[in-house]
Protein backbone atom coordinates (compact mmCIF):
# COMPACT_ATOMS: atom_id res chain seq x y z
CA UNK A 1 0.00 0.00 0.00
CA UNK A 2 1.45 3.55 -0.79
CA UNK A 3 2.12 5.84 1.59
CA UNK A 4 -0.96 8.73 1.26
CA UNK A 5 0.74 11.94 2.38
CA UNK A 6 -2.90 13.19 3.80
CA UNK A 7 -3.78 10.18 5.46
CA UNK A 8 -4.28 10.41 8.87
CA UNK A 9 -2.31 7.45 10.96
CA UNK A 10 -4.70 5.71 13.24
CA UNK A 11 -1.58 5.29 15.57
CA UNK A 12 -1.27 8.51 16.06
CA UNK A 13 -2.80 9.35 19.28
CA UNK A 14 -3.93 12.59 18.49
CA UNK A 15 -5.28 11.60 14.82
CA UNK A 16 -3.41 14.23 13.34
CA UNK A 17 -1.33 14.05 10.69
CA UNK A 18 2.53 14.03 10.98
CA UNK A 19 4.97 17.52 10.67
CA UNK A 20 5.79 17.35 7.06
CA UNK A 21 9.51 17.22 6.74
CA UNK A 22 11.00 19.52 4.11
CA UNK A 23 14.32 19.47 2.54
CA UNK A 24 16.44 22.20 0.91
CA UNK A 25 18.90 21.18 -1.89
CA UNK A 26 21.39 23.35 -3.88
CA UNK A 27 23.53 21.83 -6.35
CA UNK A 28 26.13 22.66 -7.95
CA UNK A 29 26.86 26.43 -6.74
CA UNK A 30 30.54 26.94 -8.69
CA UNK A 31 32.54 29.87 -6.35
CA UNK A 32 36.30 31.10 -6.93
CA UNK A 33 37.69 30.34 -3.69
CA UNK A 34 41.04 30.68 -1.77
CA UNK A 35 40.87 27.47 -0.02
CA UNK A 36 43.87 24.61 -0.06
CA UNK A 37 47.14 22.92 1.89
CA UNK A 38 49.50 24.84 -0.04
CA UNK A 39 50.32 28.90 0.06
CA UNK A 40 49.88 28.68 -4.06
CA UNK A 41 46.45 27.22 -3.97
CA UNK A 42 45.15 30.16 -1.74
CA UNK A 43 47.12 32.76 -3.18
CA UNK A 44 45.81 31.90 -6.73
CA UNK A 45 42.60 30.23 -5.55
CA UNK A 46 40.70 28.18 -7.28
CA UNK A 47 36.64 26.87 -8.45
CA UNK A 48 35.00 24.78 -5.78
CA UNK A 49 31.39 23.63 -6.32
CA UNK A 50 29.00 23.31 -3.83
CA UNK A 51 26.05 20.67 -3.08
CA UNK A 52 24.11 20.65 0.03
CA UNK A 53 21.22 19.68 1.35
CA UNK A 54 19.34 20.96 4.93
CA UNK A 55 15.89 19.78 6.39
CA UNK A 56 14.27 22.73 7.62
CA UNK A 57 12.61 22.63 11.44
CA UNK A 58 9.73 24.73 10.31
CA UNK A 59 7.71 23.61 7.26
CA UNK A 60 4.61 26.11 7.01
CA UNK A 61 5.31 26.56 3.74
CA UNK A 62 3.92 23.34 2.82
CA UNK A 63 0.13 24.86 4.61
CA UNK A 64 0.35 28.39 3.93
CA UNK A 65 2.14 28.61 0.35
CA UNK A 66 3.60 31.80 1.59
CA UNK A 67 6.74 32.67 -0.09
CA UNK A 68 7.83 34.23 3.83
CA UNK A 69 7.39 30.52 5.16
CA UNK A 70 10.44 29.31 2.89
CA UNK A 71 13.36 29.39 2.71
CA UNK A 72 15.40 31.88 0.50
CA UNK A 73 17.28 29.91 -2.30
CA UNK A 74 19.39 32.67 -3.15
CA UNK A 75 20.02 33.57 0.54
CA UNK A 76 21.26 29.81 0.92
CA UNK A 77 23.50 30.51 -1.86
CA UNK A 78 25.08 34.25 -0.64
CA UNK A 79 25.65 32.66 2.71
CA UNK A 80 27.31 29.45 1.10
CA UNK A 81 29.27 32.36 -1.25
CA UNK A 82 30.26 34.44 2.41
CA UNK A 83 31.18 31.34 4.19
CA UNK A 84 33.32 30.23 1.36
CA UNK A 85 35.03 32.86 0.55
CA UNK A 86 35.65 35.64 3.83
CA UNK A 87 38.81 33.54 5.15
CA UNK A 88 40.72 30.72 3.80
CA UNK A 89 41.19 27.37 5.29
CA UNK A 90 43.81 24.82 4.24
CA UNK A 91 40.90 21.87 4.36
CA UNK A 92 37.93 21.51 2.59
CA UNK A 93 36.77 19.11 5.43
CA UNK A 94 36.93 22.79 7.61
CA UNK A 95 35.29 24.67 5.16
CA UNK A 96 32.32 22.01 4.89
CA UNK A 97 31.64 22.21 8.77
CA UNK A 98 31.73 26.14 8.74
CA UNK A 99 29.31 25.86 5.96
CA UNK A 100 26.77 23.56 7.49
CA UNK A 101 27.84 25.43 10.88
CA UNK A 102 25.94 28.81 9.20
CA UNK A 103 23.28 26.76 7.46
CA UNK A 104 22.31 25.37 11.13
CA UNK A 105 22.22 28.40 12.74
CA UNK A 106 20.72 30.89 9.97
CA UNK A 107 18.13 28.84 8.84
CA UNK A 108 17.39 26.63 11.87
CA UNK A 109 17.98 23.43 10.06
CA UNK A 110 17.76 20.23 11.73
CA UNK A 111 20.85 18.45 9.59
CA UNK A 112 23.08 19.17 6.83
CA UNK A 113 25.08 17.79 4.26
CA UNK A 114 27.63 19.86 2.47
CA UNK A 115 29.83 18.45 -0.20
CA UNK A 116 32.43 20.84 -1.62
CA UNK A 117 34.54 19.78 -4.86
CA UNK A 118 37.64 20.93 -6.72
CA UNK A 119 37.20 19.91 -10.23
CA UNK A 120 40.64 20.86 -10.91
CA UNK A 121 42.84 19.58 -8.20
CA UNK A 122 46.38 20.48 -8.08
CA UNK A 123 47.09 16.71 -8.28
CA UNK A 124 49.95 15.26 -10.61
CA UNK A 125 47.86 12.20 -11.74
CA UNK A 126 44.84 12.52 -13.87
CA UNK A 127 41.81 13.30 -11.55
CA UNK A 128 38.28 14.32 -12.76
CA UNK A 129 37.95 15.89 -9.13
CA UNK A 130 38.29 15.59 -5.60
CA UNK A 131 35.80 16.38 -2.96
CA UNK A 132 34.71 16.08 0.80
CA UNK A 133 31.32 15.66 2.74
CA UNK A 134 30.59 17.01 5.85
CA UNK A 135 26.84 15.96 8.13
CA UNK A 136 26.43 17.65 10.77
CA UNK A 137 22.81 17.53 12.86
CA UNK A 138 21.43 20.18 15.26
CA UNK A 139 23.34 19.64 18.57
CA UNK A 140 26.86 18.49 17.74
Amino acid sequence: MEDDPDRIDPDDEDGEAAEPSVTVEITGLSLYTHHGVEQAERDVGQRLVFDLSFEVGNADATVTDRVEDTVDYADVCQQVALAAQERSYKTLERLCSAIADRMLERYDAEQVTVRAAKPEPPIALPVEEVSVEVWKERGD
